[in-house]
This record gives structure tokens, sequence and C-alpha cells, in this order.
């Protein structure tokens, strides 16, 4: 028997075919799980230089790892879809997207799902900014000027004047108003200490990625401390976390599912102090970022697979979770102790060898259905 409710959330489809992705969401629905979320990318986090069928036989069945479809257009498709499962992305930023339209895109989404719309947010990441000429500066600073455009916009159908240092309105008009009583809640992908402070003042709910259960919850305490401090009511402020995912029946499979190139590949967004606290460097070199210099674009195959060589399998263990069922539902319930309310799980499993696809999905229905 669960000692908590846990919200458990998957990736829901990014690729076409449309009609694919709005089955298997009403099916996730049919299952009981709590929400369906899309990553919102231009670029995916593999190069195609090892995107081969030698390295991962799932290259027979997609072409191209990059083939992501626009998240609020399929969102939106979901929604007509589907009746209750909530639906969010994981996460859009405002660097791409102008708040004004984001605004206007969630509270189009707040309507077409009749309330079930999440905005998860972010700071961006170098892969979907930078090689398409986007400004990849001052990220957290934009992010809270614009979540003040969007709450703006949001809290009024009359024109309003904003003067920020990156957002500008002037008589600026937002006639749509939510769905119901409330627009969408706002979930901020916040590490640092100024994204943690600027998810006090101004988010509805965290949706960091994944992390250890005391970081977690010293985080959450954290944001929930500051928000008070800030006259904020906490009472609904709701604590996510967002994760890829390699389950197995057996442990030791996980770990040598996590030793696929393609799988791998994801510990190279990890956090530069986690591979220090490995004892190792980052493989893209010293004061390097993954998240903002990592572009997978600009990886040739042998060195890509050499960066990856390079990554301690401490590494890939810390920063995916991984485990039997039993062992993810032990690792949920104590999460959980620490404040996590929902979780937002990108399972990979399968990404190395295709016949792991329907194996990996049952043990997660299994995860799901205890927390359910």
């Amino acid at each position: 028997m669960a000692r908590h409710k846990i919200g458990i959330g998957v990736l829901a489809g990014f690729m076409p075919p449309i009609d694919g992705i709005v089955k298997n969401a009403s099916q996730n629905e049919d299952q009981g799980y709590h929400s369906l979320w899309w990553a919102d990318h231009l670029m995916s986090w593999t190069p195609e230089s090892i995107w081969t069928p030698d390295i991962g036989d799932i290259a027979k069945y997609v072409p191209n790892p990059h083939g992501y479809l626009d998240p609020i257009s399929t969102m939106a498709a979901v929604a007509m879809g589907t009746g209750t499962i909530r639906l969010g992305t994981s996460v859009t930023e405002i660097l791409r997207r102008h708040p004004a339209m984001l605004a206007q895109e969630f509270l189009s989404l707040d309507h077409i799902s009749k309330g079930r719309a999440i905005l998860g947010l972010g700071a961006g990441e170098g892969e979907n900014t930078i090689p398409y000429g986007v400004d990849f500066t001052f990220t957290a600073s934009k992010v809270e000027e614009a979540l003040q455009v969007i709450r703006l916009l949001w809290s009024t159908d009359q024109p309003v004047d904003f003067e920020g240092r990156f957002f500008r309105l002037h008589k600026a008009v937002l006639g749509l108003r939510p769905y119901g009583q409330k627009p969408p809640p706002i979930w901020l992908a916040a590490m640092g200490p100024r994204m943690l402070d600027i998810c006090a003042r101004c988010a509805d709910g965290w949706l960091p990625t994944f992390m250890p259960i005391e970081e977690y919850g010293r985080k959450l305490a954290q944001i929930l401390e500051l928000a008070k401090g800030y006259g904020r009511d906490t009472s609904d402020f709701h604590g996510s976390l967002w994760t890829y995912l390699v389950v197995d029946e057996d442990h030791e499979e996980c770990h040598r599912i996590l030793e696929n190139p393609i799988i791998k590949n994801y510990a190279m967004i990890a956090p530069t102090e986690m591979f220090a606290k490995h004892g190792a460097e980052h493989p893209l070199g010293p004061d390097r970022v993954g998240l903002r210099d990592y572009i997978p674009t600009h990886f040739g195959r042998e060195e890509a697979l050499d960066a990856i060589r390079r990554i301690p399998a401490g590494v890939a263990q810390e920063f995916i979770m991984h485990g039997t069922p039993d062992e993810l539902i032990a690792q949920l319930e104590d999460y959980a102790d620490h404040g996590l309310q929902s979780i937002v799980m990108a399972n990979i499993s399968f990404m190395g060898k295709m016949s792991k696809l329907s194996s990996s999905y049952k043990h997660l229905l299994k995860v799901m259905e205890h927390f359910r």
C-alpha cells in the first residue's frame, strides 16, 4: 500500500504521426496516468552522428532524432482526444516564444483542454537557441520579466503597459480570459539560487531536473520558505520533478542499459558539480555547462563517442532515475517524504534495444498503479 499519493506523468509522443500520439494519450488517460508532457525542442540531445542501428536499433524505426512536432499544436490535438488527463510543457521558454505569445497560447490551451493545461517554463538550453541565432544570455532575468508580463496580461482584458529591460508593452491587450476561475498554473524548472528565488516569487509549482532526494527536499523547503517571506500562500504550491527513466526487472540490467551510448549521452547535460562529485571533469571541459554548451549537431561520430566514454558510470546512474519497479516505488516514497507530489518520467529504457519497449512501459505502469 502506498504511503503517499503521487501523480505519475509521462513524456508523450512528439514525432509524427499525430494520430498515434492522440491514440496513445487516450490510452494513458484510461490507464490512470496523472499527466502528459512535451519538451519544446528544435534539436534532440542525441547527435545524429550516433543515431545509427549499430548503436541503437531505434534508428531503424525513427530515421532522425531531431523530428520534433511543435508542443503547443500537439497538446491542442491531444486535448481534443482526451478528457481528464493534465497536459504540460516540460519545458518551454521565453527566448524563442515571446511571453505575450505564451500567455495567449496557454489561455488557448486552457480553453481547448477545459482547464487541464500546465505551463512548464524554464530558462532554455543552448542547443535550441544558439544554432538558430537566438540570444542565450541573461536567461534568469528574462524569465523573471517574462513571468511578470504573462501574469500582467492574464490579470486583465484591458490594455496594459510594461517597461522592462528585455520586454516592453505599450497599451498591449489580451482580451482572452481563462477557461475557469484561474489561468493555467506555471511550474518553473528552477535549479540555481536565482531561479529558485524567482520560483518562490512568481510560480505555482516547481519542475526541476532529477536530483538526489536530500537536495530535492532542501531546495523545495527553500522555495516554500522564500515564498512565505514574500507573503505568498504556499498551500497550493506543487512540488514536481522531471527525470529520464530506465526501468527493468533486473537492477544490473539497468546499469547495462545505461552504458548504451545513446542513453548515456543524456548525462552530458548533468550538472558540472555532479561530474566533480565523481572525480571527473565535464567531457566538454572545465567550467562547461551541458545545458548551455552541449550542441549535439556539432559532434561527429568519434567525437561524440569519445565524450560519452568520458562520462563516469556513476554520473549516469545518479542523473538518470533507474531500477526495478519495486525499487522505483521505494525511491518515490522517499521523495514524497521530502515534498514530492508528482513526477514526469521520460522512459528511455528501449532506446538501445527496441525489444525493451513493451516491457519497460509495463514496469512503469506498475509504478503508476501503486501511487494512483
